[in-house]
């Protein structure tokens, strides 16, 4: 059934009366993104500078330097946001015409919260090999690459296969963005508990894009152990059914070797990550240990709704911004480009994620409380502190150019 349009002009309707005024409509007219020069041209001289015939030397030093790309173009303070509009938000599969408005919105997020130049560019096709190829052939006028809403096993394979054949930033923020926000209010959990994150056992509701990367990236950090449940139960050694990621998964997590399914798994663990839908029954949450977390992030409907999971849980958290402590990518992916292109970087490596996590888990600082352990997007500390961050790794790393 295809959406209702609700005209946001209020133009009267067949019997005169107006329809309803939605402001999403309003707001959307006419895209939310424009380009906008940084010089003037006011006059020939002006013309002849920014045009012919003064631009044919900065291409032809260009030409003969190629990294003089960076100081006299956009380049380096600009992203690519690609998609191929299979997985965008909850909608699904909608194709990348109906995609471009979350990529605007991606690309003005990107200027408001880390000063980064973004544009977004949806693709008319799902074939891995053709992603690839024209994400590869047009690198050359972009800084880095935000993969954004592609589905799951796909993503996987195309940003291994970028990462690989380009020497700039690529990060598919539905995996990385997400697991950087959940470790430093992991974190931050953990310290007001008196623990550590090593003293925890994790559950993952979820085996797509983001959970498979938070788990990854938990263990990567040091967690205790982390278990993974898709639509089948707990991914496990013992399943015949497993995908090559899920596979993979399997062999690094788990390390309790618990089978069944996910409520059998919650019994005892310290924290329950949602990042798939659906709904976890009550006394499943109240089989967990004491003192748990419960990081339910699916929106609009979290896994477990908050009045349940404060009923049991130490720290409740979800992907909503009307509950405390909204697990948030905007938190992370600004910040985290933005650090990577001050010191023009050629990857964004783990290191860089970890320091990034850390860096948002400290700008909670003394205030941190149940309510309170990872900030608010609209902190004007958080995004000068990841990048500072992330540059320092990067340049700790080796993989910063300057």
């Amino acid at each position: 059934m295809a959406a209702e349009i609700v005209n946001p002009r209020s133009d009267a309707g067949a019997e005169g009366a107006e329809e309803p005024f939605d402001p999403a409509f309003a707001l959307h007219r006419g895209g939310k993104m424009a380009v906008q020069a940084t010089v003037p041209v006011r006059d020939k001289d002006d013309l002849s500078l920014a045009y012919t015939p003064g631009v044919a030397k900065v291409c032809s030093a260009i030409a003969e330097q190629p990294e003089l790309v960076d100081d006299y173009t956009w380049k380096s303070n600009v992203v690519a946001v690609v998609t191929d509009g299979t997985a965008v938000l909850g909608l699904g599969d909608i194709g990348p015409e109906a995609s471009l408005p979350v990529m605007e919105g991606k690309a003005i997020l990107f200027k408001q919260f880390g000063g980064v130049d973004a544009v977004p560019i949806a693709l008319a096709t799902t074939s891995v090999d053709e992603i690839v190829d024209t994400v590869v052939r047009l690198a050359p006028s972009f800084g880095g690459v935000n993969l954004e809403d592609i589905s799951a096993p796909r993503c996987f394979e195309i940003e291994d296969r970028l990462k690989e054949a380009l020497d700039i930033p690529v990060f598919h923020d539905d995996q990385h963005g997400t697991a950087v926000v959940t470790l430093a209010a992991l974190r931050n959990a953990a310290k007001l508990t008196d623990r550590t994150l090593g003293d925890l056992r994790a559950v993952i509701s979820g085996a797509g894009a983001a959970g498979v990367a938070i788990a990854k990236f938990l263990l990567e950090a040091g967690i205790g152990d982390v278990a993974v449940a898709d639509r089948k139960g707990i991914v496990s050694k013992d399943r015949e059914d497993l995908t090559p990621v899920k596979r993979e998964l399997a062999e690094i997590t788990n390390k309790a070797g618990i089978t069944g399914t996910l409520e059998t798994a919650l019994a005892g663990a310290d924290v329950f990550i949602g990042v798939s839908g659906g709904t976890v029954p009550e006394p499943a949450v109240a089989s967990m240990a004491e003192n748990s977390f419960v990081f339910a992030m699916a929106n609009p409907n979290p896994e477990v709704h908050p009045d349940v999971a404060h009923k049991y849980a130490a720290v409740v958290a979800t992907g909503r911004s009307d509950y405390p402590n909204q697990i948030n990518n905007v938190l992370a992916f600004p910040g985290i480009f933005a650090g990577a292109l001050q010191v023009r970087a050629s990857q964004i490596t783990e290191g860089m994620k970890i320091a990034a996590a850390d860096a948002l888990a400290e700008v909670v600082g003394d205030e941190l409380s149940a309510e309170y352990v990872i900030p608010s997007p609209f902190d004007e500390r958080v995004a000068p502190a990841v990048t500072a961050a992330v540059a320092a790794a990067a340049r700790a790393e080796g993989v910063a150019r300057r």
